[in-house]
């Protein structure tokens, strides 16, 4: 084997969690931030943590809202066109509307 090749190893490394959690384990780094541990984690401790970093509920709630409002307008126009074009037109109304 060669000599120096190998990192360093320690025995008491210490992890610490976002949660405030500390414990123990051997590794090569002498300190290791996690973001989620068995205490913390929802898998373990049954409860559902739901994380949006991103926004993405809110960004698909207003994107929800205006589709919703585009709808309105465009059932809102159809009506006005339907009403527009209720009952037939004149002779004269039609040739008016030539002009």
């Amino acid at each position: 084997m060669k000599a120096k090749i190998h990192p360093q190893y320690f025995e008491k490394a210490q992890v610490i969690c976002v949660c405030g959690n500390r414990f123990t384990i051997g590794s090569t780094a002498e300190v290791i931030h996690v973001e989620l541990c068995s205490n913390c984690h929802p898998f373990y401790t049954g409860k559902s943590n739901f994380v949006d970093s991103d926004s993405l509920i809110k960004n698909f709630e207003k994107k929800q809202q205006i589709a919703q409002a585009y709808q309105q307008k465009k059932v809102a126009k159809k009506e006005k066109e339907r009403e527009s074009q209720k009952g037939p037109k004149t002779l004269r109304e039609m040739l008016m509307g030539l002009k």
